[in-house]
């Protein structure tokens, strides 16, 4: 069931069971510092919040965006906007991020939050999903849960076209303020489990993606023209429907610079065929790749 209460004028709406609420009652465009730090401190507790009927221009969504951290521009992919700190997307079909993921977990200092301001959105369709991803890594079995602790990750930017670009991230991460553990691997960034080899990851990992987006986890938004929403990176994933014909413009600025914390070091060494090469040594080529660069 839906709450509601009010703090500074502000009505705040749980929208659903595992993450969200929207806020009204404030105008992003006049926050300061005191309103920044409560944003903060409802975003820690609600992991994603929507503030309809804002409007910002893209200068102002930039000054709000600031109160958060640094802002950086998309490392890989060319929108169409002329601020270096804001990506603009336009779609009516396709084009957008229509797999499970956290922003940019390809580089080696993730999103932190993303800001996104709906500039213009379909009439129906375009809705946007986010998930829990404590609670993906809470209602794990102890086993999974230990097994998974003692593992890291692969993420790339393949579906960026950058294949290169690569990172490795514990696939248990501690957020850094609230101290709590959550799972950190995605179907859209994440290749493989390093101290697996290639079949065994793949098996796990497609379980872990696919339980990630367990519908108890989640919360969708149906969106409406000039409403910010702003999410942590660091314990939520996301995923736009891509069912609308119309056209869909969205404004992002990112907050960039986090290191995840593992819950616990890696456990194993990492896990390469050291057999003669062969036709199914290509799954372990971009992890070679990967360790060769840091050795």
């Amino acid at each position: 069931m839906e709450t509601a209460t009010s703090l500074q004028g502000w009505d705040i709406v749980r929208l659903s069971g595992s993450l969200g609420a929207e806020i009204r009652g404030i105008s992003l465009e006049k926050v300061g510092r005191a309103e920044a730090d409560e944003i903060k401190s409802r975003l820690i507790e609600h992991l994603v919040l929507f503030f309809p009927d804002q409007h910002l221009t893209p200068q102002a969504h930039i000054s709000f965006g600031r109160h958060f951290g640094k802002l950086e521009g998309h490392p890989n992919v060319v929108g169409s906007s002329e601020l270096e700190e804001l990506f603009e997307l336009r779609a009516s079909r396709g084009a957008i991020a229509d797999e499970w993921h956290s922003d940019l977990t390809c580089q080696p200092q993730p999103s932190v939050l993303s800001i996104l301001n709906m500039v213009k959105c379909p009439s129906v369709g375009g809705d946007t999903l986010w998930a829990n991803m404590y609670k993906a890594y809470d209602e794990l079995s102890p086993p999974l849960q230990e097994l998974c602790e003692g593992l890291t990750a692969l993420h790339d930017a393949q579906p960026h076209g950058k294949p290169e670009n690569m990172s490795v991230h514990p696939v248990v991460r501690v957020h850094p303020v609230t101290k709590r553990k959550s799972l950190f691997v995605n179907e859209h960034f994440t290749r493989r489990l390093v101290e697996m080899s290639h079949a065994e990851s793949d098996i796990l990992l497609r379980y872990l993606t696919r339980w990630a987006s367990n519908p108890r986890f989640t919360v969708r938004y149906r969106w409406s023209a000039g409403t910010i929403a702003m999410w942590d990176n660091r314990c939520t994933q996301h995923y736009v429907l891509d069912d609308f014909e119309e056209e869909r413009i969205i404004q992002r600025v990112t907050v960039m610079g986090d290191e995840p914390e593992a819950a616990r070091p890696p456990r194993w060494e990492p896990y390469v065929n050291s057999g003669a090469p062969g036709a199914a040594g290509r799954h372990d080529r971009q992890l070679k790749e990967y360790l060769g660069r840091q050795s």
